[in-house]
């Protein structure tokens, strides 16, 4: 089966709790991350299958409606990025580095789906929102052509939905750097 995600954005902490519950209680979905995100907003992540995922969010929009500031919900995304943002991934930090900074969870999620069906990469790691003023930023490891090309893949979507914050390709890190990553 494939897995969906649903992440849907609020304006405050209270209500973002409160919607969470809501999500949960509302169909049979999994809770990927739940906590409040730059500036005093609360981000929702939720897991599970489409039709789930579809009614968890649908629940929390038309009862939350004042308070949602985004939403969105998307389907058939790949196993890495599921396990990148349980943070249950296990990439070694090898080869050449890509990163795609997005202006939202959301957008870095997909941009992260988006890349690694682009070409043979693996996530190093995908986070969102916290300590990150609300952005979003994935890591891309593999051959120099592959983080490349999943790079500006995963880009593209990002400035097609006016996300793209910036990007970078490292052809060799310094040790030191894999080391920090």
């Amino acid at each position: 089966m494939y897995k969906a995600i649903g992440v849907i954005e609020l304006k405050c902490i209270p209500k973002g709790v409160e919607a969470a519950d809501a999500a949960l209680k509302s169909a049979g979905v999994e809770m990927v991350s739940s906590h409040p995100s730059c500036p005093g907003k609360y981000e929702i992540i939720l897991s599970g299958s489409i039709s789930n995922v579809s009614a968890a969010v649908n629940h929390v929009v038309s009862h939350f409606e004042g308070y949602v500031i985004d939403h969105s919900i998307m389907g058939r995304i790949d196993e890495q990025v599921i396990s990148a943002l349980f943070g249950t991934q296990s990439v070694e930090a090898r080869g050449s580095l890509g990163l795609v900074e997005t202006f939202s969870a959301a957008s870095a999620i997909k941009a992260a789906d988006v890349a690694v069906k682009t070409a043979r990469v693996d996530i190093l790691d995908l986070r969102v929102s916290r300590g990150m003023g609300g952005k979003g930023v994935v890591l891309l490891v593999g051959e120099i052509g592959d983080v490349s090309a999943a790079t500006e893949a995963g880009a593209e979507y990002a400035r097609s939905v006016a996300s793209l914050s910036a990007t970078s390709v490292i052809a060799a890190p310094h040790e030191e750097l894999w080391r920090q990553l």
